[in-house]
C-alpha cells in the first residue's frame, strides 16, 4: 500500500496554521481579560482609597481591635485613654526589709500611642502600588491584626530604684595573701560582690506589661529586685598554697579598764602571733611563738602574777592575749595539748564570758599548746578593736565537718576573798592609798568540750580551773 505524502504534509500545514491562530486568540483574550481585571481593581483601590481618605482601611487591627474608619488621630487617643488607666498601676519592687512604690506613670509605661497610630493608618499606603493592593484585599477578605507596642523608660526605673540599689550594689574582694620570713604579712579572703541584675529586673517587668495594659482597672505588682553575683579578679583558691580556704574558729576577749601599759603590751603580744602558719601535724607553741617577754623586747610594766602576788613586771597583760587564743581553739575544735588556768579569778576574763576559760602563760616553764590535727594550714590572724578595747583572734584553714559543742562551765565551791589587806610604804607620800592587788572569790570551775567529726567523738576534754581566793591590798603611803 502507498502512502501519498503530499496529501500528508498539507493537512499537517492546515493544523499548524489551525493552533497558531487559537493561540493567539487565547493570548490576547487572556491579555484583555488580566487589562481588564487590573482595571476593576484599580477602579475598586481608588473607590477605597477616596472612601477611606484620611482614615484606616476596612480589616485593620491592633491587638485584636479594630480601627477601621478612624483617624491617626483617634487611633492615637484611644491608645492615650489606655495609657490613662495604665498610669494608676504600680509596682511595688522589694529587697529585703526595703521597698519602693513607683506609679507606672512615672516609668512612662504603656502603649506606643503615636506608633500604633502611625502603623494602622499607613497600612495600604506605601510608594508600592502592587504591595498597597495586597494588604488592602488581606486586610478587607480576612483581616490584618498588628501587634501591640508599648514601652516604658529603663532609665527612669533605675532613677528611681537608686535610693534602694545603690545599697545593694557591694565590690568583690580580691584575695591577698603575701608570704614573708615565715609568716603571712598580708592576708585576706576573697569575697564575692553582688549588684542589682537590672536586665533581669527589665525582664520581669517586660513579662508584665502584656498582661497590665490588658486589663481593665489598675493593678499593684509586687517585683523583687533580682541580685547578681560578681565574681572576685583574685581568688582564694588562686591566690595561696597552703588550702587556706575558710574561718574555722574564732575567739574574743575584752580588756576594758587596762591601764594603757597593759594595752600597749597587749597590742605588742598579739602583733607577735599575728600571721603564723602552723602546718599539718605541728604541735604549735605560744610560748615559742611569742619569744622572750621583757623590756629587751619592747614590753612594759604592767601587773602580773607572780609567786602567789600580784606585782609590776614586764609584759602585764599578754595572758589576755593567751586566754583569746584559747578561745579560739576552742571554738575551732582543734586539740589542746598544754593549758595552765590563772591562780586567780581575773576581772578582765570575765568580761563577757564566764569564769574558767582563760589560758596563762609565763615564758618559758607555762605554755599553751594545741596540734594541727587537720590536712591543711592553720593561718593565726587577730585584730584590736581599740574602740571597745576587744581582741579577737581568727583561725583560718579548711573545714573538715568537725562539729564542737561546749557545756556551760560550772561553778562550785566558792569561796569570799580575805580581808582587804593595807601595808605601809614609806615610798610613797603620806596620805597616799594605791591599791596594787585586787580582791578574787574562789572556786572551782569545770567545763568540758565535745568534738564529732561524721559521727564519731574524735576529742572529749575537760577543762578544770582551781582559783584560790585573792585578797585586795592597798599600799598606805608614810613618807613625810
Amino acid at each position: 500500500m502507498r502512502v501519498n505524502t503530499a496529501h500528508g504534509k498539507k493537512i499537517a500545514k492546515h493544523t499548524a496554521k489551525s493552533f497558531y491562530i487559537v493561540t493567539k486568540s487565547l493570548f490576547w483574550f487572556s491579555i484583555g481579560g488580566l487589562f481588564g481585571l487590573f482595571l476593576f481593581v484599580s477602579f475598586i483601590f481608588i473607590y477605597f482609597q477616596k472612601k477611606y481618605n484620611n482614615v484606616v482601611y476596612p480589616g485593620v487591627m491592633v491587638n485584636s481591635i479594630s480601627f477601621e474608619g478612624k483617624t491617626k488621630a483617634e487611633v492615637y487617643k484611644f491608645f492615650e485613654d489606655k495609657n490613662t488607666k495604665i498610669a494608676n498601676t504600680k509596682f511595688v519592687f522589694t529587697s529585703g526589709d526595703k521597698s519602693a512604690t513607683i506609679p507606672a506613670s512615672q516609668l512612662e509605661l504603656g502603649y506606643n500611642s503615636q506608633l500604633l497610630s502611625e502603623q494602622a493608618y499607613t497600612v495600604g499606603r506605601s510608594d508600592n502600588v502592587f504591595s498597597n493592593v495586597t494588604l488592602v484585599l488581606q486586610a478587607y477578605i480576612k483581616g490584618l491584626n498588628l501587634p501591640s507596642s508599648y514601652h516604658y523608660s529603663q532609665g527612669k526605673l533605675k532613677d528611681a530604684l537608686y535610693p534602694i540599689t545603690k545599697d545593694l550594689k557591694i565590690d568583690p574582694i580580691n584575695a591577698l595573701f603575701t608570704f614573708q620570713n615565715g609568716k603571712v604579712s598580708a592576708f585576706r579572703l576573697s569575697k564575692e560582690g553582688q549588684e542589682p541584675n537590672l536586665e533581669a529586673l527589665n525582664n520581669s517587668i517586660s513579662d508584665k506589661i502584656a498582661s497590665i495594659i490588658s486589663g481593665e482597672k489598675a493593678e499593684v505588682i509586687t517585683i523583687p529586685i533580682p541580685i547578681k553575683k560578681i565574681e572576685p579578679d583574685v581568688t582564694t583558691e588562686n591566690a595561696n598554697q597552703f588550702g587556706i580556704k575558710e574561718l574555722i574558729g574564732t575567739g574574743t576577749s575584752f580588756f576594758q579598764g587596762s591601764i594603757p601599759n597593759r594595752v600597749y603590751n597587749v597590742n605588742l603580744a598579739t602583733s607577735r602571733v599575728n600571721g603564723i602558719l602552723v602546718k599539718p601535724d605541728e604541735v604549735f607553741s605560744f610560748d615559742k611563738a611569742l619569744g622572750d617577754v621583757s623590756e629587751f623586747t619592747g614590753y612594759k610594766q604592767a601587773y602580773v602574777i607572780e609567786n602567789g602576788h600580784t606585782i609590776l613586771g614586764d609584759g602585764g597583760g599578754v595572758c589576755q592575749v593567751s586566754t583569746t587564743f584559747f578561745r579560739a581553739l576552742l571554738n575551732a575544735g582543734l586539740p589542746i595539748v598544754e593549758r595552765t588556768a590563772h591562780a586567780y579569778r581575773v576581772g578582765y576574763y570575765e568580761q563577757g564570758s564566764p569564769p574558767g576559760i582563760d589560758a596563762t602563760i609565763y615564758v618559758p616553764s607555762v605554755d599553751l599548746k594545741f596540734k594541727n590535727d587537720t590536712s591543711n594550714y592553720i593561718l593565726i590572724q587577730t585584730e584590736i578593736d581599740e574602740n571597745q578595747d576587744k581582741l579577737t583572734f581568727f583561725l583560718y584553714g579548711t573545714k573538715d565537718r568537725r562539729q564542737i559543742t561546749l557545756t556551760q562551765p560550772v561553778i562550785t565551791n566558792q569561796t569570799p576573798p580575805p580581808d582587804t589587806l593595807y601595808q605601809d610604804d614609806p615610798t610613797l607620800p603620806k596620805g597616799t592609798l594605791k591599791q596594787v592587788d585586787f580582791a578574787a572569790s574562789g572556786a572551782n570551775v569545770v567545763f568540758t568540750r565535745y568534738v564529732v567529726k561524721d559521727g564519731k567523738t574524735i576529742i572529749a576534754d575537760k577543762f578544770v580551773s582551781n582559783y584560790r581566793p585573792w585578797q585586795a591590798v592597798f599600799l598606805r603611803g608614810t613618807k613625810e
